[in-house]
């Protein structure tokens, strides 16, 4: 991370957006250099929220009030199309996140329940893919129970020492109401509290032993969907904007009359309005010679809607996200060629999984490392042991899969050919089950068998005997 810009001494900005710090502890001064340089920040991700929420800015635009042509003001919001779709392919279908030890992460998960963690990271990926980063902090209630909140870049920030490593050196949390700046910062060991001017109001330790927040990013440079989109979107709502102008100029088409003398009132004026009425008037004396007609306007529907296609493309291909309904995806709807259309799109995820999978690390280990959590565990067992397994919510060819999962039948494991199944979660479980459902099938039909003929008798026990050739190969394989 090169440094572009120094805010001050010691205080720097990368040009990937990172701030850096090169003194021992933040002071005062620092701290108001990092929160006015992220506020003038906050003015670009304002203007990708709008673009997101659908606040445009063509809709901001003055309007002349003494046009006499139309003045259209539509959007198109391809921003939140782009970032709705993307977020829902990336992760509308939660990870598994588990810990080895069967106990432990029996805990973890009922954590994880408590605290509404998988929807609180849908949100952190949705900033993501709005603002370019977001972040998770951990903190204790009143209860001294260890919690996880969502913060926005708008309002905080993370700070980085200028080691190879980037090792974080405070998070910083900020609001400002009536003109009244206030917020915490938090460091490895304490928490400060200040007001206007940076000025200390309160300090307090904590028992995380870390900086207890972690950065979300999809790649290094911070690149969110809505910046690489923001100019394409804003366009299409003129191009659109001004076809929708042209059409309602086209429907207030002029009458022309020419050459045929019409009534006239009592200052010799030809009741007409040439805005209201829209007619173009000329007398004559000559009627014979007169013209009637409706004065034709150029047209360019075709320019337009070639560029308002190119621009649609150019949105999608740009951010990177499939356009679930473009034709391509109606002509064929196997699971292979919906996999091949998502391409691009899956390795976007795939590149934003790795990052996101270092960030829960270091959260998940300080939040965790505690042992309240989830019982005596360290931040470092924690970072080793968690499994993060991301998965895609795409369409499932549940009736391919059985298929190649009969053919493989023989040929591996059982527990091999269940994993090609995308509907088995646990094929070790699933296994289990299978054995528990044919024990239980057994003992029902040797309950029965007293009122059984010889010839059912003997297929039960020809079932019995399969079944046990079965779990002694399954123990064999293992």
């Amino acid at each position: 991370m090169a440094i572009q810009r120094t805010i001050s001494e010691n205080c720097y900005v990368t040009k990937e957006g990172v701030y850096l710090y090169a003194g021992e502890e933040l002071d005062t001064t620092s701290l108001i250099q990092f929160v006015n340089e992220n506020r003038q920040r906050s003015a670009t991700y304002n203007h990708y929220y709008d673009l997101y929420s659908g606040n445009h800015d063509i809709l901001r635009k003055p309007r002349d009030r003494y046009l006499m042509r139309p003045d259209n003001r539509i959007i198109s919001n391809w921003a939140n199309y782009v970032v709705d779709t993307y977020v829902g392919y990336f992760i509308g279908k939660p990870p598994k996140i588990a810990l080895d030890d069967d106990s432990t992460n029996e805990r973890l998960q009922d954590w994880l329940n408590v605290n509404s963690f998988q929807d609180k990271l849908s949100e952190v990926a949705k900033q993501v893919a709005i603002y370019g980063r977001s972040y998770m902090m951990a903190y204790q209630n009143e209860n001294s129970e260890t919690k996880i909140a969502v913060a926005a870049p708008d309002s905080s920030f993370m700070i980085y020492d200028t080691t190879i490593k980037r090792n974080p050196v405070a998070f910083v949390r900020y609001s400002s109401y009536n003109n009244q700046l206030s917020g915490e910062v938090y460091t490895d060991k304490e928490i400060t509290y200040f007001g206007n001017d940076g000025k200390v109001e309160e300090q307090t330790n904590h028992v995380f032993g870390f900086v207890p927040a972690a950065e979300f990013f999809a790649n290094d440079e911070r690149l969110s969907l809505i910046g690489k989109i923001d100019t394409l979107v804003e366009e299409y709502d003129r191009a659109i904007s001004q076809k929708a102008n042209q059409v309602a100029y086209f429907d207030n088409a002029y009458l022309k009359i020419l050459g045929i003398p019409l009534p006239t009132d009592e200052d010799g004026k030809t009741v007409l309005n040439l805005e209201q009425d829209h007619v173009l008037y000329s007398p004559s004396a000559d009627a014979a010679q007169g013209e009637v007609d409706f004065i034709t306007k150029p047209d360019g529907d075709n320019m337009q809607e070639n560029m308002l296609s190119r621009l649609k493309d150019d949105i999608f291909q740009t951010a990177m996200v499939a356009n679930l309904n473009d034709e391509a995806f109606s002509g064929n709807a196997s699971g292979v060629a919906i996999r091949y259309k998502l391409l691009s799109m899956q390795n976007q995820a795939a590149f934003e999984d790795r990052k996101f999978a270092i960030s829960l690390r270091q959260l998940l280990g300080t939040a965790l490392g505690l042992g309240k959590a989830i019982g005596t565990v360290s931040r470092a067992d924690v970072m080793k042991d968690l499994q993060i397994v991301p998965a895609r919510n795409i369409p499932l060819d549940v009736e391919n899969e059985a298929q190649t999962a009969s053919t493989l039948s023989g040929i591996v494991s059982k527990e091999t050919q269940l994993s090609t199944l995308s509907i088995v979660d646990d094929p070790k479980k699933e296994i289990e089950r299978m054995r528990e459902e044919q024990a239980e099938d057994v003992r029902n039909n040797l309950q029965a068998m007293p009122s059984m003929t010889d010839q059912q008798k003997t297929n039960i026990k020809d079932s019995q005997s399969e079944a046990n050739d079965d779990e002694g190969d399954d123990v064999n394989a293992e």
